[in-house]
């Protein structure tokens, strides 16, 4: 393992030990095939590994009757894994329903399928997914990662004010929606959209 000692503080003899990248908890984006994310939740929680899959509200008919509301996966085959990437291999090893979810190699074609690297969402990109998600807002929009317009012609904001205060995300304006939305991506993923903020609850990030 490529682990580094750097010096923290000369006088005192301080110092912290840098683990390479990959040996850092992150974020990984994993895929669990035929809608078994909630089977690999299982799996990670058996490991004690955290991690996150997005729920939200449906209805759901009564055998006799009726409906209830209950808590389901919005983006079937999609749960987030926090831990080392030793670790991930180790827990999702001979397990059919945990897998990296990939991305083309910096430089590669998208159709190469030989050029790709496992995801890692960044911790405060993961952090803003996970604050949006967890309102379980009825007024919540989901998107899958080719659903959106170029992202990257958006302005990038930041929520000033209200229970997502410190949230970033991009400025766009969506087909379907008669004005621009702040976007909560994870590129390659997924995207969420919350509910309608005015324009001056954000501020751009300069």
């Amino acid at each position: 393992m490529d682990t580094r000692v750097v010096i923290t503080d000369e006088r005192n003899r301080k110092a912290k030990r840098i683990l390479p990248e990959e040996e850092k908890p992150q974020w990984w984006a994993m895929s669990a095939p035929y809608q078994r994310e909630m089977k690999a939740k299982e799996l990670l929680d058996s490991h004690g590994i955290a991690n996150f899959v997005p729920m939200h509200w449906e209805k759901k008919v009564l055998p006799r009757g009726g409906w209830k509301e209950v808590l389901v996966p919005v983006i079937h085959n999609l749960i987030f894994a926090y831990c080392t990437k030793t670790r991930i291999q180790q827990v999702k090893k001979g397990v059919p329903y945990l897998q990296f979810h990939t991305r083309p190699e910096d430089g590669a074609a998208a159709s190469d399928r030989q050029l790709r690297v496992p995801i890692i969402v960044p911790d405060k990109q993961m952090e803003d997914f996970m604050r949006v998600c967890g309102t379980f807002s009825r007024h919540l929009h989901f998107y899958g990662p080719d659903e959106l317009p170029d992202l990257a012609a958006g302005t990038p904001v930041r929520i000033k004010s209200g229970s997502l205060k410190g949230v970033e995300g991009t400025f766009v304006r969506i087909k379907g929606h008669r004005s621009r939305k702040v976007v909560i991506n994870i590129p390659f993923v997924a995207s969420v959209v919350p509910m309608t903020i005015d324009a001056s609850e954000i501020e751009e990030v300069v």
